[in-house]
C-alpha cells in the first residue's frame, strides 16, 4: 500500500471542511456525491460535530434525512458530550426531532443532557410535548413541570 503524501492529506482535510460547510448549508447534491465517492457520513470537525449534527442544528431537514439514509449515526455526540437530539430540541426544530426519534435517537434522562429539559428551557412547547409522548421512562411530575416551564418561557418569548 502506498503512503499518503502531505499534499493528499491536505486536500482530504479541505474536502472534509467543504463537506461540513455543505451540511451546515443543506447542500444535498454535492454532499451526497462526496459520500457516494467515499466520504464517511459520520465525518466530523475538530470538535466532534458530525455532518448530521451540523445539518440538524441548522434546520436542514432534507439534508439530515439523506445523511441518515446514508448511514449517519443519529446518536453521535460531540467532544462536549452534546447529542444531536438535545441541540435540535433546544433549537425547536420539531420535524427534525421527529426524524431523529423515528431513526433511533435515544432520549437521555440525565438532566444536563435531556432534550426535554433543553426544549423546556427555551420554550419549545411542541418539542416538549412530542418528546414526552415518545419517552418511556418519564415521571409524571417532571413531565408536567417541563411542559409548564416551556409554556411559561414561550409566553414571555412572544412578548419580546
Amino acid at each position: 500500500m502506498s503512503e499518503i503524501s502531505q499534499e493528499e492529506l491536505k486536500r482530504y482535510e479541505e474536502l472534509q471542511l467543504m463537506a461540513l460547510d455543505l451540511a451546515r448549508e443543506g447542500e444535498v447534491p454535492t454532499l451526497l456525491s462526496m459520500i457516494e465517492h467515499g466520504l464517511s457520513p459520520n465525518t466530523c470537525d475538530h470538535k466532534g460535530n458530525t455532518l448530521l449534527m451540523l445539518s440538524c442544528y441548522n434546520g436542514n431537514f432534507e439534508c439530515s434525512k439523506i445523511l441518515i439514509e446514508m448511514g449517519a449515526d443519529v446518536n453521535s455526540k460531540n467532544d462536549h458530550g452534546h447529542s444531536i437530539i438535545a441541540g435540535v430540541a433546544f433549537k425547536g426544530y420539531l420535524e427534525i426531532v421527529k426524524l431523529l426519534v423515528q431513526n433511533g435517537a435515544k432520549i437521555e434522562t440525565h438532566p444536563m443532557k435531556n432534550p426535554i429539559v433543553f426544549a423546556s428551557v427555551f420554550g419549545r412547547t411542541e418539542v416538549v410535548k412530542y418528546l414526552q409522548s415518545v419517552q418511556k421512562k418519564d415521571s409524571k411530575t417532571s413531565s408536567k413541570l417541563s411542559l409548564v416551564f416551556a409554556e411559561f418561557v414561550s409566553f414571555f418569548r412572544k412578548k419580546t
